[in-house]
């Protein structure tokens, strides 16, 4: 249908409604005039009479009150809609995706959401946890976070959490029939804890730097997991060398549960960052997610 009788439709539902063709221009901000030829316009179009005019009122023909019974409903729930979007830039709702490896979700997503989540009740929010490179646009994912460096270039990014650093840990009862390694080249004489991750179809190399120096080493063990949490739990259980963000593994080292290796070779790695696609009508809802999280330390 032409744009026009969608606008002369609304002009003759306004005059079926109010009976007068002077109060319905009043409600649209029409002349009487105006609206008087736009119905005409419509009802020549259709080739069919829509309203009966007197000198002193306009009344539906049979046909008018037909198209007034069919059509109005459509056009209020169109009304009621565009209502509702309006009031979401009032009201933050409506649900955000988000895809995060584990370790961010726990030390950094769900604490800061918690008096997020309370404060705004009618925003929901679904957490994938996933150590895959995710394409968060083909995913229809709102957005991810992941180490700085392995932020897309083409992506906005939120700092959201400090640098860090990944540190080599095992327990006491692992280092008692154990001699420490000294380099990274060490590892290839210990059990280790690996990490699989999915996007490169492999094991993780242990990555290490010292004095600008950088070494990766691929180790090898009898337990392999894509979870920081449970290769922490294998090493506290003695079962071999993790590779483990510090903070993960910092209580218990501090209670020596946990003792370090190879403390002169942890590499520092940038902060964790809320990445998203470039979104100029970003939802009220997004925006207010994405300052509840950015790192203001």
């Amino acid at each position: 249908m032409p744009r026009e009788d969608f606008q002369d439709l609304m002009g003759f539902l306004a005059v079926a409604r109010e009976h007068s063709f002077t109060r319905a221009a009043a409600k649209l901000g029409l002349s009487p005039s105006a609206l008087s030829h736009a119905v005409a316009g419509l009802e020549k179009r259709l080739g069919i009479r829509l309203l009966s005019r007197t000198t002193r009122s306009v009344s539906p023909t049979e046909a008018g009150e037909r198209l007034l019974t069919t059509v109005a409903p459509r056009f209020e729930e169109i009304e009621f809609e565009l209502t509702r979007l309006s009031e979401l830039k009032d009201k933050p709702a409506g649900t955000i995706r988000v895809t995060a490896v584990d370790h961010a979700i726990d030390g950094i997503l769900w604490p800061r959401l918690r008096p997020f989540l309370r404060a705004h009740p009618d925003i929901h929010v679904e957490i994938i946890g996933d150590n895959r490179l995710t394409d968060i646009v083909a995913e229809r994912y709102d957005a991810g976070v992941r180490e700085g460096s392995l932020v897309a270039k083409d992506m906005i990014a939120a700092r959201i959490g400090p640098d860090f650093r990944f540190v080599v840990v095992g327990a006491p009862s692992y280092f008692a029939t154990r001699r420490a390694p000294k380099t990274p080249s060490d590892l290839s004489d210990h059990v280790c804890v690996n990490l699989r991750l999915p996007t490169y179809g492999g094991l993780y190399a242990w990555e290490f730097e010292r004095d600008g120096r950088e070494e990766r080493v691929r180790v090898s063990g009898q337990l392999t997991f894509n979870n920081s949490g449970r290769m922490l739990a294998a090493a506290l259980d003695g079962f071999g060398l993790a590779y483990l963000p510090e903070d993960l593994a910092r209580p218990y080292l501090d209670a020596g549960r946990l003792e370090p290796a190879l403390e002169e070779w942890w590499p520092l790695c940038p902060g964790y960052h809320l990445y998203y696609a470039n979104r100029r009508l970003a939802s009220p809802a997004f925006a207010l997610f994405v300052e509840a999280l950015r790192f203001r330390g």
